[in-house]
């Protein structure tokens, strides 16, 4: 047996500047963290001509038989393309699972292709950098499969930590962002993470926003190139230990967002962040590309209690969570080896 996993991330500024659209263009940079949140991947070696793959979190099962050609439409669609890429067609068994629920904003599909493609080059003795993950689970999300997405969460995935992600024609480079131990203390205990109890499909939200920045809406292109800007200066704040100026430049980075197209933000949203903010908030935004998933909230701890009661007295629920900087990793490798089928 195999087993990886790899983590999903809070995106903190210039979310939405890493889709090919906007950075190819102008450039892109994120700033974000990962989270101990993680996707795990069991792979094992079956005595059988087929790959199969159970998922818990869609309560759903694929069985591919040698004989036929494995398509990627319907579910379970990335691991099959991965499966194909690498040309494997028989004699594999794989269980996913997550601690997180899919569609929530937390990078949980890209995290799922990195920590695919760490399970299977190891069980293929392909060891390849965390650059080479992150690149290989952005070719085959967005070219193999067609996905909408940017390129921030396979990034994060692979690399772990808190990174300042920059985009551009020419690649993408991860800079690890060094801050003193009491500031990164400080700041995981501001960040709060409240579940919405609604999960979504960002590729209607990112579609959006793609024709927008190939149209060169003005609009949404000022508030792109606004809240790519923001990445920088949270990244300025976060090595100065300024965290109140941070909280509060999370505050404009949402209302940027909610600029780049419809449907970023509901009113269940809108009434919980203002909530947030009258019970001592000092910012927050939707992680991922909005509508739903986990609210962020940067908010300091003599207000943390009131914020709390008020948002789940609205049906949110705090998840309790740490930083983490491994990004992807084996945890278990019985000396597992497959070969190309």
């Amino acid at each position: 047996m195999l087993i990886t996993r790899a983590p999903v991330r809070i995106s903190f500024a210039g979310g939405g500047t890493d889709l090919p659209a906007y950075y190819a263009r102008h450039g892109g940079a994120v700033v974000s963290t990962t989270i101990d949140k993680y996707f795990y991947v069991f792979l094992n070696v079956i005595a059988d001509e087929t790959i199969q793959i159970a998922s818990s979190d869609y309560r759903t099962f694929y069985r591919h038989d040698v004989d036929t050609p494995m398509l990627f439409d319907g579910d379970l669609s990335l691991p099959r393309a991965i499966f194909n890429h690498f040309g494997l067609t028989r004699g594999l068994s794989m269980f996913l699972a997550s601690e997180i629920p899919p569609g929530t904003g937390l990078g949980s599909s890209s995290t799922v292709a990195v920590a695919i493609i760490k399970a299977v080059t190891t069980a293929r003795g392909l060891f390849l950098s965390k650059q080479q993950i992150a690149e290989l689970a952005c070719r085959i999300e967005i070219e193999k499969l067609g996905e909408p997405i940017g390129k921030q969460d396979q990034y994060a995935a692979a690399f772990g930590g808190l990174n300042l992600i920059q985009f551009s024609s020419d690649g993408v480079t991860v800079e690890p962002i060094s801050i003193a131990t009491e500031t990164r203390r400080e700041l995981e205990r501001n960040v709060l993470l409240f579940f919405t109890g609604a999960t979504r499909a960002a590729s209607s939200i990112l579609h959006s926003q793609k024709q927008s920045s190939e149209q060169n809406d003005p609009r949404v292109l000022d508030a792109l190139h606004a809240v790519k800007q923001m990445a920088f200066e949270a990244k300025a704040c976060l090595a100065r230990g300024e965290l109140a100026q941070f909280g509060a430049l999370l505050d404009r980075a949402w209302q940027n967002k909610k600029k780049f197209a419809r449907g970023v933000s509901n009113a269940l949203i809108d009434e919980c962040y203002d909530l947030a903010r009258q019970n001592g908030a000092c910012g927050g935004k939707v992680t991922g590309a909005g509508g739903g998933g986990f609210l962020m909230i940067y908010c300091e701890p003599a207000h943390q209690g009131a914020v709390t009661q008020a948002l789940e007295a609205k049906g949110l629920k705090r998840m309790d969570f740490r930083f983490e900087s491994e990004g992807a990793r084996v945890l278990v490798n019985a000396g597992l080896r497959i070969a190309e089928s």
